[in-house]
Formats: C-alpha cells, structure tokens, sequence
C-alpha cells in the first residue's frame, strides 16, 4: 500500500491511468495491419514507466485489454495475447530492476495456463518494490469490477462476516481491484476518442479527465508532461466552492 509520506509532491497526479488507445489507427495510417500498432505501442508503455518514475507519480494503471475486446477478430485477439505473454517475458526483469511492482487486475479467469504461470512469476518476483505500482488492466471491465466487489460483500454478509450496516464506500473500495491504491487523480486516453470505455468507473469519480490527439504509439514523455501540465493547472474542487479551496 501507498502511504501517505511517499505522496510528496502534492502538485504531482499520484495515481494516473492511462486508456492507450490508437494502435489500429496508426498502423492503418502507416498502411500497416492492426497488429503492427500493438507491438509498435510496447514502446509507449516504456516511456510513460520511465515519465512516471522520473516525475513521482506512484501507481500508473494501463488499459492493456478490456473485457470487451474478445469480441475482435479472433486473430487480432491472438496477437495481443501472444503480446502479452513476450511482454512479460522480456520487461519484467527490468521493472525489477528498477523498484517497480506489476499488478495484472482484471478477470484472468480466461487466460491459458501459460499466460496465468507468467503472470504470477511477474507478481512474485516484484511484490516488494515501492517506487512505482505499475497496473495492467487485462481482461478488466469497470462494470465487472463493482459487480465483483458486491459478489464479495454479499458472500462476506452471507457468512456472518459483515454487517449491512457496515457497507459503506470504504468498505466497497477495499473489494475492487486497486483496493490498497490510491484513487485515479488523472485519466489520459490517447488516440482522440472522448469516451472512458469501461474503465475504472468506481476509481475515476473525481479524476481529472485529459484526451490526447496523439496515437498511443506516438505517445511519449513529452506528450504525458503535456497531460500532466494541463493537470497541475486544474483546480480540483471535490465538491467545494472555488474560494474553499484557495
């Protein structure tokens, strides 16, 4: 868990998460197949790790697959898995070495063993790093997650466990995915879509929303301080008047 002594710098998004989207588009663009833009998007993934440990933002959750996305063409599907699984097999290594833990939220249910085995190496190996959480969000839907987390209280009631009158948004928080992080202080999609897709619906409710023209793999350092700029210029109100909170 995050504790509040390592937020240091209060002007910084402490949790920003990221819908990197475009791939297809830019590889069309490029007069390439849809698959291209997603290998091409690994290096994107890089510079927005590398932005978020320079700059002191402490968790950076990314949109790597929703639960919708089965629904595309089964080889694209394919691609992205066989992704998925090279990707941790050549970064994790690198993530450790620099302090960061990998999480993998979602419903991995659906995974084949393969991928399910890499993933908890992946988890395992970095469980005890602290410079920066890094989130993958694999087979997530934000519907899936509330419905998940109310499964879980209801179970919990069922037992005897749990009072009903004992539910309240902190005890909600603490059954979704990013249970001991956090909330989203900035969500950046990429691509120039203005939409959130099913994404961290319970953990975005007072994030700052930020659309970026830029194709995720274009998306690098300097077009994430620009998101973080536009951030640090926001007022954030949570409910009050201006003049409360100057």
């Amino acid at each position: 868990m995050i504790s509040s002594e390592q937020l240091v710098d209060k002007t910084m998004p402490q949790h920003v998460a990221i819908i990197m989207d475009g791939n297809g588009r830019w590889a069309k663009k490029k007069g390439k197949i849809r698959t291209f833009g997603h290998k091409a998007g690994v290096k994107a993934v890089r510079a927005s790790v590398s932005y978020a440990l320079k700059n002191g933002v402490k968790v950076l959750t990314l949109f790597a697959f929703s639960s919708e996305n089965w629904n595309r063409p089964t080889e694209e599907v394919g691609v992205l898995m066989e992704l998925f699984k090279m990707v941790l097999g050549s970064e994790v290594k690198k993530l450790h070495k620099n302090n960061v833990r990998l999480n993998i939220i979602g419903d991995t249910s659906r995974f084949d063993s393969k991928l399910v085995s890499r993933i908890h190496e992946a988890e395992t190996l970095t469980e005890k790093n602290d410079s920066l959480v890094l989130n993958i969000a694999a087979n997530y839907g934000g519907r899936w997650d509330i419905v998940n987390a109310a499964k879980e209280l209801i179970m919990q009631v069922q037992a005897g466990q749990l009072l009903v009158a004992d539910i309240n948004e902190d005890t909600f928080t603490r059954h979704t995915c990013a249970a001991d992080l956090p909330p989203v202080d900035l969500l950046i999609r990429t691509g120039g879509e203005q939409r959130i897709s099913n994404f961290l619906l319970w953990q975005i409710a007072y994030a700052e929303l930020y659309f970026s023209d830029v194709f995720w793999p274009d998306f690098d350092e300097v077009a994430f301080q620009v998101a973080v700029d536009d951030f640090t210029e926001r007022q954030r109100r949570f409910g009050k008047i201006s003049e409360q909170v100057s």
